[in-house]
């Protein structure tokens, strides 16, 4: 399996944890785990995914931090975050994702605030942070994202 490059598991809601050794998998591309609605963390063998370009955690609702290994992850394009309502916090290893393209942090209702170090995501392209009611301002940092070209706010009741 050490050739594999896909991965889907959507919709797999008894899924509570990945095996550690997913890391061994240096091929793989694309992780897709949306509305794994049971799963609460990520090993910290996932950083060794360096081949990783699409992190798909949509709707992990159950989701609560992730592990500061994901800023290792250097070729990942897109990451999706959305709905996944008790993640508290990024880890600041994210401002490390300098390929990132995609950020989807929609509805991530735990979340008080958009943390500075995202302004060091160079690359992003696109920013989804609709329907955070918690969201009092933007941080100055986001001035810095100059390849951005979409930023989705809506729904933001508090900006």
């Amino acid at each position: 399996m050490h050739a594999l490059q896909n991965l889907h598991l959507d919709g797999c809601s008894s899924l509570q944890e990945l095996p550690t050794s997913i890391g061994q998998l240096h091929a793989f591309q694309n992780l897709h785990l949306d509305g794994c609605s049971s799963l609460q963390e990520l090993p910290t063998s996932i950083g060794q995914l360096h081949a990783l370009q699409n992190l798909d955690l949509g709707w992990c609702r159950r989701l609560q931090e992730l592990p500061t290994s994901i800023g290792q992850l250097h070729a990942l394009q897109n990451l999706d975050l959305g709905w996944c309502r008790r993640l508290q916090e990024l880890p600041t290893s994210i401002g490390q994702l300098h390929a990132l393209q995609n950020l989807h942090l929609n509805d991530c209702l735990s979340l008080q605030e958009l943390p500075t170090f995202i302004g060091k995501l160079y690359a992003l392209q696109n920013l989804h942070l609709n329907y955070f009611s918690s969201f009092q301002e933007l941080p100055t940092s986001i001035d810095q994202l100059h390849a951005l070209q979409n930023l989705h706010l809506n729904d933001c009741l508090s900006l």
